[in-house]
């Protein structure tokens, strides 16, 4: 799929909890792009010395309109200086995109039973997913989890198209315990096969976890920084295992950001993580 660069102008902005919410006119991406792959763009202005790029998930897509094809994305705007920027835009501001970027989900040929689940920011586009598996015939399971009750997107929008919607928020010892027993009981209590999951490293490695033993399929949307969205700067590397049982290294935001989550190493790869923001 061709990667386009444009300029794209902003033309709706609203919060969404926590989040900042924006719709962007860029027809030449938004004729193109699936469920899972990313926008990179350039952030700071002219004049800031922020010269890595923000990739984020796109969260919708309308290929033509009004206004011509628009993208969707949601910002957190507490996660660095950069993201900060981003979600500071104004209406008819103007920022500079590349996309689509990276592998979309990929959609069974036929319905299966899945679970679509999703943290924070990080599960914006899993509406717009939950709507092409639907058209497949699949019968969804959707869990919501964030660190409040502003922290989790799209609820009312995912009600309205999978109906019942599982929220997740954290108990004493925190999210991911909370996460990993729902995701458990949901796993043993239905016939799902595959699990779509959009979040940060650590909630994936747990879902991928949990999901094991159930020979249940992960694919996981990394959602971890992407300084350059071309995958020439090489600063983010994700390490897997191939099917030849070799460890190599694969650049998220171009042979990601979807991976099968059998495949990567979670605990090395974590680990590089939490090396890189001490």
């Amino acid at each position: 799929m061709t990667v386009v660069e444009a300029r794209g102008e902003l033309i709706a902005s609203r919060r969404m909890g926590v989040f900042q919410h924006h719709t962007i006119v860029v027809p030449e991406l938004a004729d193109r792009a699936r469920p899972g792959q990313l926008a990179s763009f350039a952030v700071g202005g002219r004049t800031s010395a922020l010269l890595g790029r923000r990739t984020l998930p796109l969260a919708a897509i309308t290929p033509s309109g009004t206004y011509g094809g628009t993208i969707e994305v949601v910002v957190d705007p507490v996660r660095d200086a950069g993201m900060r920027w981003l979600a500071d835009l104004r209406v008819h501001d103007e920022v500079d995109v590349i996309g689509p970027l990276g592998r979309a989900f990929p959609l069974p040929a036929h319905g299966v039973d899945s679970m679509v689940l999703g943290v924070g920011a990080s599960a914006a586009p899993l509406g717009w997913l939950s709507t092409a598996l639907r058209d497949r015939g699949c019968r969804v399971e959707l869990m919501l989890a964030g660190e409040t009750d502003r922290h989790l997107v799209g609820v009312i929008e995912a009600r309205r198209v999978i109906g019942t919607v599982s929220v997740v928020t954290p108990g004493p010892t925190g999210l991911l315990p909370v996460l990993r027993d729902e995701l458990q009981r949901t796993l043993r209590a239905t016939e799902i096969s595959v699990v779509y999951a959009a979040a940060r490293a650590p909630e994936l490695s747990a879902v991928a976890e949990v999901a094991r033993p159930f020979g249940v399929t992960v694919q996981a949307l990394l959602d971890e920084a992407m300084p350059c969205g071309t995958g020439l700067c090489g600063s983010c590397e994700v390490p897997v295992t191939g099917s030849d049982g070799i460890s190599r290294t694969i650049r998220c935001c171009t042979e990601g950001a979807v991976i099968r989550g059998d495949l990567v190493e979670w605990d090395r790869y974590v680990a590089e993580l939490w090396e890189t923001v001490r």
